[in-house]
């Protein structure tokens, strides 16, 4: 595809908001990174607190202060439910029809251990193309970034539609106020047609990747009881049963232990016609860009799932995984004495395949860790969360052209697609909610951006890309929309 750079009108847009990309959005980031402002899950006090509510100010001032002519900017606070910066920047001029939703939030993951010396969760930090900070791309990024992509395409004399720039402070908590701002706040954004969630990954910084798919997850707590409390263990081994070794008696009815594949049917699900294809091309992509190795940093020797990159994008995509993330009842080493424990208590998370369902997948878990307990002890399972994965509708033949498009003003190469691992809630509410609307997953996330654990970083350049791709993308719907 090729494209007159001083004519066509989306390649304009995309290059003046790449130009002003990193004056106008850094400083807003390097003082939001600041902010302890953690998901509503992490921070039961977070009303008292006000960490949410200072940085949803901060953006909306932010916003209040940018070259966006009509605007109208608002946080939205309703009882019990974080603060959901809304900012709705009309059209360019009535001809342009149509509505666009941007996605994006500004809660925050809890710092986590092991970030590098002179780094910090709270303490952002620039080195290089990386800006480091908890919440830098995940997602302190979308807000401003949508915003200087709709300035950059008025400055240049180009069209947008009506757009609806949407931020909420619980999607790190899986979203439970979202739906709630959605149903109250439905009159005021209307039936949007283009939906663009700006929190998503990008397995490269090549060019524009667009989310098709993203896992299911069950979230719960497994305990297992066979004492009161502790005794000592020569007393008691080989006699009263380890609890430890029921648990893991229990998540042998779930996960193959030398595998790691999930054994109960409702956790499985066929793979869709193409899948193959899409990981093929990925692998190509990822080669290309010198990314074929583990993006992870694995220990030496270690053997990966998967024999190829195709294999374990497709595992990624389209398998289910189960992951111990937390643990009760185990002292540390330094405190742990000749003691057999009285209890272990295991935090799962269990992805599940895009196209199964969540529901009967926790059911299934439920009765497979409960039923019949070993050794009669006392088990217990609290489910935490459900999520269905999603899967995106096919796209028209106009979203296709303009997302290749957008990605070649932008990036210089065309756009790609990926299935990812990780689950998004929201996306399959926004699709229930807005049927009509074509819903696109994007983002900044590279390999190496560590979201959620240390040293989690912003690279610069793809953010300036992706936001250059959106200005273009805006550009192309308002084309299409005249």
């Amino acid at each position: 595809m090729t494209i007159d750079r001083d004519t066509d009108a989306s390649y304009v847009a995309a290059q003046q908001a790449m130009t002003s990309w990193n004056d106008a959005v850094v400083p807003l980031l390097m003082e939001y990174g600041r902010i302890p402002n953690l998901s509503p899950a992490y921070d039961p006090e977070w009303e008292a607190h006000g960490e949410l509510d200072r940085a949803a100010e901060l953006f909306a001032e932010w916003a209040r202060s940018r070259e966006l002519s009509g605007a109208a900017v608002e946080v939205v606070r309703m009882e019990g439910l974080s603060p959901t910066v809304v900012i709705d920047v009309p059209a360019t001029d009535p001809e342009v029809s149509g509505t666009v939703l941007v996605y994006g939030h500004y809660d925050k993951q809890p710092p986590f251990v092991g970030w590098t010396r002179g780094r910090g969760a709270w303490q952002p930090t620039l080195e290089g193309d990386f800006l480091y900070g908890r919440g830098m791309a995940d997602d302190g990024y979308a807000m401003p970034s949508a915003l200087v992509a709709l300035e950059a395409i008025r400055s240049t004399g180009g069209r947008h539609a009506r757009c609806v720039v949407l931020i909420e402070g619980s999607e790190e908590s899986g979203s439970p106020h979202l739906q709630q701002v959605l149903a109250a706040l439905a009159d005021r954004i209307g039936s949007p047609d283009l939906v663009l969630a700006l929190d998503s990954g990008s397995p490269t910084g090549e060019q524009l990747w667009v989310t098709t798919s993203l896992r299911g997850a069950v979230v719960g707590t497994l305990t297992v009881e066979v004492l009161d409390h502790g005794v000592h263990s020569g007393s008691a081994g080989a006699v009263v049963p380890s609890s430890f070794r029921l648990a893991r008696l229990l998540l042998d009815r779930v996960e193959d232990a030398a595998s790691g594949d999930l054994l109960l049917p409702e956790l499985v699900a066929e793979q869709p016609v193409g899948a193959s294809v899409a990981a093929e091309q990925m692998a190509c992509a990822l080669a290309e860009a010198g990314l074929d190795q583990s993006p992870f940093p694995i220990v030496e020797g270690l053997v990966l799932q998967g024999d190829t990159v195709v294999e374990r994008a497709l595992r990624t995509a389209w398998l289910g995984s189960l992951a111990l993330v937390g643990a009760d009842g185990l002292p540390a080493t330094i405190d742990a004495g000749a003691v057999l424990r009285p209890s272990t208590t295991l935090k799962l998370v269990i992805r599940v395949p895009p196209n199964a369902d969540a529901t009967a997948a926790e059911a299934a878990v439920a009765r497979a860790l409960t039923a019949d307990p070993p050794h009669g002890a006392r088990v217990t399972w609290q489910s935490d969360q459900v999520a269905d994965g999603w899967a995106a509708p096919p796209f028209t033949r106009w979203l296709t052209d303009a997302l290749e498009r957008a990605s070649v003003a932008a990036f210089g190469r065309p756009a790609a697609r990926v299935g990812e691992g990780g689950t998004i809630p929201f996306l399959g509410w926004l699709n229930a909610r807005f049927p009509a609307a074509q819903i696109l997953a994007l983002g900044v996330l590279v390999p190496g951006s560590n979201h959620h654990g240390p040293n989690e970083s912003l690279h610069m350049p793809t953010a300036e890309r992706v936001t250059g791709a959106v200005a273009a993308l805006l550009v192309e719907h308002a084309v299409r929309s005249v």
